[in-house]
């Protein structure tokens, strides 16, 4: 839940739905100065309805990009602040085992991320990333990055085929030492692993807060592929890790749940959805979770 929204929160009391939920960017400064602020809106958004909602992670912030020239840029310097602030307020009313704190980054601020043993931060990523990692290594809480086959592929279809995108590769289609990558998310979750090993965080876990497939709307957007994508990516998930972490399966959240019809952007951005967002809201996939 990209922001706390009383009526959504309310419907999830009682049930079995694990809530990721977001800190938006425009309220990262308020929180990052003022600590005060910060256990405001945890008491207001968390503890008012724990442990009726069961809250997973708090994200403070969603994919915030310290390169010059980004429009979020001027946010990075709020995050890490913002996350110790509501850290901290969780603490006070004794909820900081029980909530993970962290942020949601994703793919493109890991440089050279083929191989995906080469992957790293670098410049502006790695002053902003450093800290976060050694803070989550601290408080033993995981990264949450958001990962797209889809949008690696429309941008390089020469070198990143559909197959190995869909999880359609009939064998081994890249190698990385003694590694070996059959599918493309698997090579982009182990570049987010190296990458975050070398900035310092070993024994951070990554989960992978979003990933999907569009269902029109762009290069390879139709609702065969984007159905092949989420059924073969909530089968592998379940069945264990990647070649560098193979011992568990991959916490990993589909995106999302509606079209977004209203959605400014390029085209394919308005057809993630596994539902469509019409009168009788019906789902595009047959997807099994079970």
């Amino acid at each position: 839940m990209y922001a706390p929204n009383p009526q959504a929160l309310q419907a999830l009391r009682g049930s079995d739905i694990e809530l990721v939920l977001d800190v938006p960017n425009n309220d990262l400064q308020c929180l990052a100065n003022a600590a005060a602020a910060a256990f405001q809106w945890v008491e207001d958004n968390v503890k008012n309805y724990y442990p009726g909602v069961k809250f997973r992670f708090i994200a403070v912030g969603n994919e915030v990009n310290p390169n010059p020239g980004e429009y979020t840029a001027p946010l990075a310097q709020y995050i890490l602040l913002a996350m110790s602030k509501i850290y901290d307020a969780l603490a006070y009313v004794g909820l900081k085992d029980q909530i993970k704190v962290s942020t949601a980054t994703y793919s493109a601020l890991v440089s050279n991320s083929f191989p995906p043993s080469k992957g790293s931060f670098e410049g502006a990523a790695g002053s902003f990333m450093g800290p976060i990692i050694s803070y989550l290594n601290n408080t033993n809480s995981p990264l949450l990055v958001n990962i797209y086959p889809y949008f690696s592929h429309i941008g390089n279809p020469r070198d990143v085929p559909l197959q190995f995108a869909l999880f359609t590769a009939s064998g081994v289609v890249a190698k990385d030492g003694q590694f070996e990558y059959k599918n493309l998310f698997d090579a982009m979750l182990d570049a987010a692993y190296s990458t975050v090993e070398k900035a310092g965080g070993p024994n951070v876990e990554i989960v992978v807060s979003k990933s999907g497939w569009p269902s029109e709307g762009g290069p390879a957007a139709s609702v065969e592929n984007a159905g092949t994508y989420y059924t073969n990516l909530i089968n592998h998930v379940k069945a264990g890790g990647s070649p560098k972490r193979p011992d568990r399966a991959i916490e990993t959240y589909l995106f999302a749940m509606f079209d977004e019809n209203k959605k400014n952007g390029t085209e394919s951005e308005k057809h993630f959805g596994i539902f469509s967002p019409n009168y009788n809201k019906q789902p595009k996939y047959n997807l099994n979770f079970n």
